[in-house]
């Protein structure tokens, strides 16, 4: 019986929306590619790796069928030609336990308990290394503000890995960048201040409202739309991470039309980026990225 013909037992499995199977299949298209380059490279030939950083259960249940269907991570164990190694980390112990069942007794399968924040840079990323010719695919999607831009950039400085990210839109204006900065919850604004990298974002987004202040006072109102906070991201990962090629991110939206969030690509390759902007603009044109 496939994944997707069985009956989910009931609390077990995170509902997913269209919107999010449809990343999953984004991931799956490249996977696929960039094993298939990879797996041709001759002298030298490369050692290349998966990484899911948030990974999950490993399954979901669909919104629209109400069936088990995979996520992706087991997607990523299906690639063909395979990856090397898969790397799954999460800091659930529920998820980790689904992950290990999945898992089975493959040998290529190393499941890691923790945050990702750490466990990625202190233990994946260095059997990444440049000069062993080890190469990396990692998927970094956080369910919010969960991302440290520290390993963002950590990432970044191997020079080995390309990356997917989630860049949770409707977390960041529920919680972050509020129309007025005076409601941000402290911890919310350290949750943004960790995932952006530093406070910029305070002094980027807000301007004093145009309206005429009250007793003197000058009031800040949130100032920009989910565009061009996305557009800014993408600019520090190219300026400030230091990825070589970050294409414009193709936005998820639901069936009201807004965006939850934006999928990112970032790469050191121009081959990667060129292959992540075909898949993204094939999404795009079969509107298929709305729930």
């Amino acid at each position: 019986m496939s994944t997707e013909d069985q009956k989910p037992d009931a609390g077990l499995y995170e509902e997913i929306g269209p919107w999010t199977e449809v990343k999953h299949e984004i991931i799956r298209d490249y996977a696929r590619a960039y094993s298939t380059i990879l797996r041709a490279q001759q002298r030298p030939g490369f050692y290349h790796i998966y990484i899911d950083a948030f990974a999950g259960a490993g399954r979901y249940v669909s919104k629209k069928s109400g069936l088990l269907v995979p996520g992706s991570t087991e997607l990523a164990l299906q690639t063909n030609p395979p990856f090397r190694e898969y790397h799954f980390i999460d800091i659930d112990d529920v998820k980790v336990a689904q992950l290990e069942q999945i898992a089975g007794d493959r040998s290529d399968v190393i499941i890691h308990h923790g945050d990702c924040n750490r466990v990625l840079v202190e233990q994946v990323l260095p059997l990444v290394r440049y000069d062993q010719y080890r190469r990396g695919l990692c998927i970094l999607d956080p369910y919010g503000l969960h991302l440290n831009w520290v390993t963002v950039a950590s990432v970044a400085a191997m020079r080995t890995v390309d990356i997917f990210i989630n860049f949770p839109t409707m977390d960041i204006n529920r919680n972050a960048l509020v129309r007025n900065p005076s409601g941000i919850a402290p911890l919310q604004a350290e949750r943004m201040t960790a995932f952006w990298g530093d406070e910029s974002w305070r002094q980027r987004f807000y301007e004093d409202s145009p309206q005429l202040p009250l007793l003197g006072e000058r009031p800040e109102v949130k100032s920009v739309t989910n565009e061009a906070v996305a557009e800014a991201y993408r600019q520090r990962l190219r300026t400030v991470a230091g990825f070589g090629y970050v294409p414009p991110p193709i936005p998820m939206r639901n069936s009201s039309n807004a965006i939850l969030y934006y999928l990112f690509f970032a790469s050191h390759k121009v081959v990667a980026r060129d292959i992540v902007e075909q898949i993204f603009d094939k999404y795009r044109a079969g509107g298929r990225t709305r729930g």
